[in-house]
């Protein structure tokens, strides 16, 4: 089957690659003017880093594999400061390209990797991970954790393409790739309600891999992120929206150490997110429900409890705050997007209360 090409507009535009077997597109977005290419990839995957770089010498590139930490141990200053110091060693220069090869952690490090070597050098994104092709290898967002939060140090910094391989999802398992699920479902919640009703239809279907209907729903939630972003590349507004649930899930997950799964996390936000907006007067409870039903279908938490003031005391730096401002994503409804700001203390509390029943 031919591969499906979603293109992401903006200063500089660039393809996703959505296919099954499609690695021989790497050296054209990787590009003939790069002398050396640096390949950043998760430690536990060398079956998937072996062919990338084979892929890469063979178009006659020199290539360095650079093995980081797996999942979000790899978003640290410290690897970060590593992968600095093996750039160097290699001689990279600013017309040489960085190569990110894993989930999503590992294509936020190696994307500001390359936004901050020599103040830019181009990178490409071959995403393993549901959660990596559907979300954080798409929209130039690049970054690392520090103790204080999630994703507070980073960069916009656009690849040059993005190549999703849907063969690699075979190998994933099932919990990683339900985590995953919640960031298409989240699409759907926003933007596509087409993506609801696969998932309504098929939930044993879309929580696996090989599901007739996997391929459709990575291109919608790509295709979703791709349209935002191409309007709103620096979050300045309407890119927002894709952090719907993601204020409490950041939360959470600095409160679990980071031992937390990112869509776990994602989709309590949402229900959390969701009871917010029905508190508000703004969505009606049996869209709330559908919440529930949807993300519970699939295998994904919809309830929470932990200590409410520690949550609530680590979304005041969320990165939507304005000054001491705290500003929800919200729904008016089945894509309808809309901010809740300044929200009262109380109303939040309510909306807590109501995840941990």
């Amino acid at each position: 089957m031919t591969p499906a090409r979603v293109r992401v507009g903006g200063p500089d535009p660039y393809d996703v690659v959505i296919g099954t077997g499609v690695l021989g597109e790497l050296p054209a977005m990787v590009g003939g003017g790069a002398r050396t290419v640096a390949v950043v990839h998760a430690e536990g995957l060398p079956e998937i880093a072996h062919p990338v770089r084979g892929v890469l010498e063979q178009a006659g590139h020199t290539v360095h594999a650079l093995p980081v930490p797996d999942g979000e141990a790899a978003k640290e200053a410290g690897v970060l400061a590593g992968l600095w110091s093996s750039f160097a060693r290699s001689g990279m220069t600013r017309t040489d390209v960085v190569v990110g090869v894993g989930g999503g952690a590992t294509t936020d490090l190696a994307g500001f990797a390359a936004a901050s070597w020599l103040r830019g050098v181009r990178a490409v994104l071959v995403p393993t991970t549901l959660l990596g092709m559907v979300d954080a290898a798409v929209g130039g967002k690049t970054g690392i954790n520090i103790p204080e939060g999630k994703n507070l140090v980073g960069a916009f910094h656009p690849p040059a393409g993005v190549l999703c391989d849907l063969a690699t999802l075979m190998t994933m398992p099932r919990e990683d790739y339900v985590s995953g699920l919640a960031e298409i479902i989240k699409a759907g919640f926003i933007a596509d309600p087409a993506i609801l009703d696969l998932v309504e239809d098929d939930p044993e279907g879309a929580a696996s891999p090989d599901g007739p209907h996997t391929r459709e729903l990575v291109e919608r939630a790509v295709r979703v992120k791709a349209d935002v972003v191409s309007a709103d590349l620096r979050e300045s507004d309407l890119r927002e929206i894709l952090n719907y649930g993601h204020t409490l899930a950041h939360a959470i997950e600095k409160a679990e150490d980071y031992r937390f799964r990112h869509g776990h996390a994602v989709a309590i936000g949402m229900v959390y997110a969701a009871e917010l907006s029905r508190l508000a007067g703004r969505l009606p409870a049996e869209t709330v429900q559908r919440h529930r039903d949807i993300l519970g279908s699939v295998g994904l938490p919809v309830s929470y409890a932990a200590d409410w003031p520690g949550l609530r005391a680590t979304m005041t730096i969320d990165k939507k705050s304005r000054g001491k401002t705290l500003r929800f994503v919200v729904l008016d409804g089945i894509a309808r997007p809309g901010r809740l700001e300044g929200p009262d203390e109380e109303l939040l509390a309510a909306a807590y209360r109501e995840i941990g029943r």
